[in-house]
């Protein structure tokens, strides 16, 4: 779904990573009317091919504000996305209770507090992230209590929340499973060609078909009968 009109009612703040999730939750918010500020953060991650897929994504689909800040989480290391750990490959999902060393300390905190900065600057109350809590690398920072929490707080320790101006922060795929968020953005017309999710890619861009997210990925469109567009050779 291409923007047509910028000058709509709504206004929202989209974390977007350019990966599935979040351009299905993207087009979820074009789809419910809002005018979509797009924050994409470079942190130091290892699969920044997402961050081309990010800007291409939003040059396709008309989006003017853009803004992509980098923070450098490399710095602190502790994660196989952002350190030299070796990112995991064939796990077994199924059976996983442990937060995988693909997990970045804090980083949806981080994600969401700069989402709330810019939000607050342009008088927008809503914010989009596409976290998932099923079918999913058991991440702490993509849970319900946890979004809970955070929309909780913002409105506790900003200007705009204790002038009565509340944050919302819109979580469409927390309750959904992979192949449920696939066919949604089927029905929704996302070109998931477009999109980047691998956390350990090849040097051309093309993802490994061996990490949690591109595992995640395939199982999601098996169950969605659909065809992945992704090239994994």
């Amino acid at each position: 779904m291409k923007i047509k009109d910028q000058n709509l009612n709504k206004k929202a703040i989209i974390l977007f990573s350019g990966g599935l999730d979040s351009t299905t939750c993207l087009s979820i918010a074009l789809k419910e009317g809002y005018s979509p500020f797009l924050l994409t953060v470079n942190y130091g991650q290892r699969h920044d091919f997402e961050i081309k897929a990010a800007i291409r994504i939003a040059k396709y689909l008309n989006v003017k504000d853009h803004s992509i800040v980098d923070i450098n989480l490399s710095q602190f290391g502790g994660s196989a996305l952002t350190d030299s750990i070796e990112v995991p490959k064939n796990r077994d999902l199924t059976h996983s209770d442990d937060i995988p060393v693909t997990y970045v300390p804090a980083r949806n905190t981080v994600f969401l507090s700069l989402a709330l900065a810019w939000a607050e600057t342009l008088d927008v109350n809503n914010i989009f992230i596409g976290v998932n809590a099923l079918d999913y690398s058991g991440y702490p920072d993509c849970r319900p209590e946890y979004i809970k929490s955070f929309e909780k707080t913002a409105n506790l320790a900003t200007k705009a929340g204790v002038l009565g101006k509340k944050f919302k922060i819109h979580t469409p795929l927390i309750n959904m499973t992979k192949a449920e968020i696939i066919n949604l953005g089927l029905r929704l017309r996302v070109d998931y060609s477009m999109t980047s999710s691998c956390y350990d890619p090849k040097e051309n861009g093309s993802p490994c078909s061996e990490c949690d997210a591109c595992t995640l990925r395939l199982k999601g469109f098996e169950e969605a009968l659909a065809n992945d567009p992704l090239n994994y050779h």
